[in-house]
């Protein structure tokens, strides 16, 4: 009896968790070569979509750790503490930190010389916003949520729109547009953990 060695491995390679490799001695059984290998494409193709969106969640996650730790760096909290144990904590969170820079994780987006532009001047207000936080907390979060409704459809209508912002992150690949999105989100989470409000 023939057995086929390819149905053989992609069974093996789905239950392990890997795509099978085409080797050309792999028996093709009764699909034609063409459509077995799209359709392998098609599985590598998902597989790689998958991992990009597990990268982009693993950049966001250590976004969010980093946030954290700057938030504990900056709390209040040491106030209530003597100057050894503020050192120990601050030398604590400086060696996470260190750790957490070790790990690069990236998903790389194609963009043309507009898309590259736009992205930097998204950017550059984003990092005045999170360089503005200790000055003028209030005022800070107020900006974050005017930059987080010009990345909705939906807006927030107690609070306007900056349009700068907007028309910088509409000149942004989609990819980028989410990635923006998700940053505002970890500020305004940030924002609502010191329990600011906006100006009315």
């Amino acid at each position: 009896m023939e057995v086929d060695l390819y149905a053989t491995d992609w069974a093996h390679s789905a239950e392990s968790g890997r795509l099978p490799l085409i080797e050309e001695t792999s028996t093709l059984g009764t699909q034609a070569p063409k459509d077995k290998l799209i359709s392998v494409l098609d599985q590598v193709e998902l597989r790689v979509e998958r991992l990009r969106r597990d990268t982009t969640r693993i950049e966001e996650e250590k976004d969010s750790l980093l946030s954290t730790l700057d938030s504990i760096k900056h709390s209040e909290l040491l106030s209530d503490i003597t100057e050894c144990d503020k050192d120990d904590i601050t030398r604590y969170a400086d060696r996470i930190v260190a750790r957490a820079m070790t790990i690069e994780v990236a998903v790389r987006t194609d963009r043309d010389p507009q898309q590259e532009e736009a992205l930097h001047q998204v950017n550059m207000y984003i990092d005045k916003l999170v360089m503005s936080v200790h000055d003028d907390t209030v005022l800070a979060h107020t900006r974050c949520q005017a930059y987080m409704n010009a990345c909705t459809s939906q807006p927030d209508p107690s609070s306007g729109t900056d349009k700068n912002f907007e028309t910088a992150i509409l000149g942004c690949t989609l990819d980028d547009q989410k990635r923006v999105k998700k940053r505002l989100e970890g500020l305004l989470d940030y924002f609502a953990k010191l329990n600011i409000t906006t100006f009315s």
